[in-house]
C-alpha cells in the first residue's frame, strides 16, 4: 500500500489510547526510540498529545483499510520559557513497523511542515535531535529540509555502546517576528 492510500489528519484527544499503543511497539525496535518500553506510560503520552494540542503540532497517520489503525504519530510543541517562543522542539516520530519504507514518515514531517509554512508565521524553526547511528532518519530530515547544527558526543547509551546525537533545525520561510 503506498501513503497515498493513507489518511493524514491532526490528532485527537481520543487518538490517545492508540498512539500509546503504537509508542508501546514502536519502542521494542532497537534504536526505534530513546526511552524504552517500560518508560512508555499512558500519561507520558497524554502528557505530550496535551502540549502539542495546544499548539496544534499532532499528527497521525491513520490507515483506513486496516480499521482506521494509527500507524504513524509526529509531535512537537514550544518549551516553556518565552525566550524560545518562534520554536517547535522535542519533536518525536514514530512509524509502525509493519508500514516503516512506505513513505509514512515523510508525509507525517510534510504534514506538519506544511501546516507551520502555511498557518504559524510566529514558527522560526523546528528541532530535533537524532542518533547518529540512525542514517537513514538523518537522510529523510536532510532531505525535507533540516540542517545538522552540532553533535552531542556520548549522550546515547546503548548497553555499552555510547553514541553522538545530532541537532538538526528545519527553518520556516514564512516566518514572521510579531
Amino acid at each position: 500500500m503506498s501513503s497515498t492510500s493513507f489518511l493524514f489528519r491532526k490528532a485527537v484527544i481520543r487518538d490517545t489510547g492508540d498512539i500509546h499503543k503504537l509508542y508501546k511497539i514502536v519502542s521494542k525496535l532497537p534504536g526505534g526510540l530513546a526511552r524504552e518500553e517500560s518508560e512508555i506510560s499512558k500519561s507520558l503520552i497524554e502528557q505530550f498529545t496535551l502540549k502539542a494540542q495546544k499548539n496544534s503540532t499532532q499528527y497521525v497517520a491513520v490507515d483506513p483499510a486496516n480499521e482506521n489503525r494509527i500507524i504513524g504519530e509526529i509531535h512537537c510543541y514550544k518549551p516553556e520559557p518565552k525566550v524560545f517562543n518562534h520554536i517547535l522542539s522535542d519533536l518525536i516520530i514514530v512509524v509502525h513497523p509493519e508500514y516503516q519504507g512506505q513513505k509514512v514518515g515523510k508525509r507525517l514531517f510534510e504534514t506538519l511542515l506544511s501546516n507551520i509554512t502555511s498557518s504559524r508565521a510566529d514558527v522560526l524553526r523546528v528541532e530535533l535531535i537524532v542518533r547518529e547511528s540512525n542514517v537513514g532518519a538523518i537522510k529523510l530530515y536532510e532531505s525535507i529540509g533540516f540542517v545538522k547544527e552540532g553533535r552531542f558526543e556520548k549522550r546515547i547509551r546503548t548497553g555499552d555502546k555510547l553514541e553522538a546525537d545530532i541537532p538538526m533545525a528545519w527553518f520556516n520561510p514564512k516566518y514572521r517576528r510579531s
